[in-house]
Order: structure tokens, then sequence, then C-alpha cells
């Protein structure tokens, strides 16, 4: 069995519909969502759109529960900018979504970790970056439930990786982020960026074995028309988010 992994779209409408095209391409039928689906300074309403006409299995992600649950005013930019653009009924659906999902026997899919959606999973912040965690923290962060799955699928840090933890733990799979290759978290206690270092739409491929057999992970990097989501960016303002989405990474000086 093969499924497609996607995450953190953050509202890039190009950059999804290049991967699903890949996807289908490659005779997947299964695809899950781990969330942050329309938070952007792109195309929030049309994403949002297209995922739930394509009735993809999502999970909810911290900028899709923000959406649902703050006020306006209380929102950073790009949440307010997706506010705006978004329907009622399209952020009531972001709001619904669940905290995670089992798309297989075994396999455990959320957005952060299984108990937080604002927490990596795989990563930490030190000195203004993320390095990876510790195999013991990250074992600490899947929890009874995380540590007992097969396969743990994650997202939020938009690092893409794929991890086996000794000692049998589960394989943990970070698709990265299909639409939002670099961003910077500004709020204490740890203000951090995080780069791909690529503009390349992300998603990962799991491979499940009929027989039991050990699972496995191929990560994608796919070309897409980042062009355009950079103009898009542009002509909403935001000149950084334009740079992010043409090269991965963040601007000097920011």
């Amino acid at each position: 069995m093969r499924i497609a992994v996607i995450a953190d779209i953050h509202g890039n409408l190009p950059a999804l519909e290049a991967v699903l095209d890949d996807i289908a391409a490659r005779g997947i039928a299964r695809v899950v969502n781990l969330g942050d689906c329309a938070s952007g300074l792109l195309w929030p309403r049309e994403t949002a759109a297209l995922l739930m006409a394509r009735a993809i299995p999502t999970v909810r992600g911290n900028h899709d529960r923000w959406l649902a649950e703050q006020e306006p005013a209380a929102m950073g930019r790009q949440d307010a900018f997706a506010h705006a653009e978004t329907t009622p009924e399209q952020r009531a659906w972001l709001g619904a979504l669940p905290a995670r999902l089992d798309p297989a026997p075994g396999v455990l899919a959320c957005h952060g970790t299984p108990e937080s959606d604002t927490t990596n999973l795989l990563e930490e912040p030190a000195h203004g970056h993320l390095r990876p965690a510790a195999p013991e923290r990250v074992r600490e962060r899947l929890g009874a439930e995380g540590r007992a799955a097969r396969v743990v699928l994650c997202g939020h840090s938009h690092q893409p990786s794929v991890v086996r933890l000794p000692d049998g733990g589960p394989l943990v799979v970070n698709p990265g982020s299909l639409g939002c290759p670099a961003f910077r978290v500004t709020r204490a206690p740890h203000p951090h960026r995080s780069e791909a270092r690529s503009p390349h739409a992300r998603y990962a491929i799991l491979h499940l074995s009929a027989d039991g057999g050990a699972p496995s992970a191929d990560l994608i990097a796919l070309r897409y028309d980042w062009e355009a989501a950079a103009r898009r960016a542009e002509s909403l303002g935001s000149p950084a988010w334009a740079y992010a989405l043409r090269t991965g990474f963040l601007p000097d000086g920011i």
C-alpha cells in the first residue's frame, strides 16, 4: 500500500495542484493531509475549496484551529488575510477537522505531535534555527499512543524528515511543507527560522507492506510554478513571502 502524505499547504494553490497531479500520475489513490491548509498570503479560499471538493482526509493544524476560533483582530497578518478571504463554511470545516487520524492500521497522523498542534515532533529550536531533537525527546513527545504505532506522520516544522527511532520505535515521517518553504517564529521563548533551502513543493510517499514488513518512505521535492506564487505574494504586499517562495530561504535581516 502507498499513501501520499501532504502537509503545510498554507494556501499555495499552484503547489497543491501540481502535487495532486504528480500523486495521480504515480497511481497513488490514498492521500492524507496533515493540516495548516489555508493560512498564508496566497490563495486561502481556493485552496480550502479544492481540499473540500476532493474530500482529502485532513488533520487540523494550529493555523486551521486559529482561523476557526480566533477573532481577526487577534490574528497575525497571514491568518487575518486568510480569515477575510475564506467563507464561514470553509472556516467551520477547518475548525471541525480532527486533531489526529488513523489513515491505515498502525499509522497515526497528527500535525505537530499526537498531543499538541504547536510543538515540533522531530526538531527543536537552537540559536535561532531548528535542529534534530534527541531520540529520547521524540519518544517523550510521541506519548504512549505514538510509541505504539508502526508509523507516525507529522508536519508543522516544514522540515522533511524520515526518522526511525531506535529500540523498536515507530518510523516517523514529516513530508515537509507543500506550499511554504521558509518561515520564522517570533514569539517567545524560542524565536527561530525554518528554511527548506529550495522552493520545491514537498510531500512524502509512505510504503506499507502487506506482509507486515518494515515501512519506508520517499521524500519528494517537486518543481511547480513558484514564480506565480511569488508574484501573488508580491501583489499582496509581502516581498518576504515572495523571496521565500522563490528561494526556500528567508531574506537577510528578517
